[in-house]
């Protein structure tokens, strides 16, 4: 595909050149129309200067001087002549420039009529005039046509000098466009390459994030790119820590199992402790690959609604603990949505609401608000509770799940670490009169 910097300099100078195609088009236009009304001009001067020095008789014959003062008439083979037509349409006078000239069809005007246009004589162009005049006399008014023509030799040399400017000029302009635009894209696009720089240093290893200063436009690209690089190496950091910590939590059980198979005990205690064993090394395994794969927020991630992922995790636990039905309270807000994984946000609450199920005696309260930049989710039940040490060792930050204590230790370690990687916290207080209550505190950001 086209590099950003060819594609944003191939457009440009297309809008360009059609800009300056057009200007071109409509200053030839304009000069082309400003030449024709000054020969127009010119040629109505000469028209009246002609009037001025014709004299009609009484009788109405029309009387011309010998020397016109528009000398041009009296030039043989001039590129302008003229001549003069009665009310007859007879040609009663015509210049000396207008001798071996050929006379366009003559056409009689009515008195103050105008007429300016081009003929075409011989497959040559020419300008005309006519201003049709009824002279005064006392013996009454004669009709008069003047017509003056010209040819555009001049015209058309003085349009082909211009263009040629114009174009000249023009084509210089473009390049110093293309040139200062170019140096422009180069200044502009100038972030665009450092970060490139930059990525390309970060995939090689030579350094770690982007550590640049960029105009506003791509400081938000900037700060999500290193947002992912540093999600993604902490997810690498919790595999390797999981895999070491599995390792690790794995060493007494398998020094357990490795005592009973060379153990003299009888058969029956043998069983025990390798039952014993292997769901322990089942819990371990369980805990350790959950905490590992933890996604952790992330700038693409999605936001996830509340409330139904709430309404899903009681409907599929109440399944579970058929035997009991305590009364559900879920005060929630259903506007509320978290940018969190949702698979995070179904393991991190169907740990407490499975807690609570398993503790609760006859109600459960599910409650949830927004305060400012913070959604705080408190699960209540009105269970024995948990005692004050049990607590402390609980929230305890590294504690294994070998080491947890039964029925909370696996589910609440679990809850503590995602709320961690997402940056929030919990706390565990006595619910009033009875119970306990578990409250979180997750960023909406």
């Amino acid at each position: 595909m086209m590099s950003l910097n060819k594609r944003i300099l191939l457009s440009a100078t297309l809008v360009l050149l059609i800009f300056i195609v057009g200007i071109a088009l409509a200053l030839d236009r304009a000069f082309h129309d400003s030449a024709r009304l000054g020969v127009q001009d010119r040629m109505l001067a000469r028209l009246l200067m002609l009037m001025g020095d014709a004299e009609v008789e009484e009788d109405g014959r029309l009387d011309m001087p010998t020397n016109l003062l528009d000398t041009e008439f009296s030039r043989p083979n001039a590129g302008t002549y003229a001549y003069i037509v009665d009310q007859s349409g007879t040609i009663v006078w015509q210049s000396t420039s207008a001798l071996n000239k050929k006379i366009p069809e003559l056409i009689l005007l009515d008195k103050g009529v105008k007429d300016f246009g081009q003929i075409s004589i011989n497959d040559q162009t020419y300008f005309i005039y006519r201003y049709g005049v009824a002279w005064a006399t006392e013996a009454g008014d004669y009709p008069l046509t003047f017509n003056v023509i010209t040819d555009t030799t001049l015209f058309d040399a003085q349009i082909e000098r211009y263009r040629e400017d114009l174009w000249g000029w023009l084509s210089v302009m473009t390049l110093l466009l293309l040139i200062t635009q170019m140096l422009v894209l180069r200044w502009g696009l100038q972030p665009m390459r450092r970060v490139s720089t930059e990525l390309s240093a970060i995939e090689s290893g030579m350094q770690e994030n982007v550590n640049g200063v960029y105009p506003s436009e791509l400081k938000v690209l900037t700060d999500n790119i290193n947002s992912l690089i540093n999600h993604e190496r902490k997810q690498q950091k919790r595999y390797r820590n999981g895999l070491a910590d599995l390792a690790h939590s794995l060493k007494t059980p398998l020094a357990i199992l490795q005592g009973a198979a060379t153990a003299g005990s009888g058969e029956l205690d043998k069983e025990k402790t390798i039952r014993e064993q292997i769901e322990r090394m089942d819990n371990i395994v369980q805990y350790q690959l959950r905490r590992a794969a933890t996604a952790g927020s992330s700038p693409g991630m999605r936001l996830v609604r509340l409330y139904p992922v709430v309404d899903r995790i009681v409907k599929t636990v109440r399944r579970a603990y058929h035997d009991k039905d305590p009364e559900i309270s879920k005060d929630i807000d259903q506007t509320i949505s978290l940018r969190i994984d949702e698979g995070d946000l179904m393991e991190l609450l169907g740990n407490l609401v499975d807690n609570a199920f398993k503790w609760c005696d006859r109600s459960i309260v599910i409650a949830a608000r927004q305060n400012q930049d913070r959604i705080i989710i408190q699960v209540k039940d009105d269970g024995p509770g948990i005692r004050e040490n049990e607590i402390t060792r609980i929230l305890e930050r590294g504690v294994r799940a070998d080491q947890s204590i039964p029925g909370h230790g696996i589910g609440l370690a679990i809850v503590r670490d995602i709320i961690q990687v997402y940056g929030g916290h919990l706390s565990i207080e006595k619910n009033h009169p009875v119970g306990a209550c578990i409250t979180i505190y997750l960023s909406i950001r």
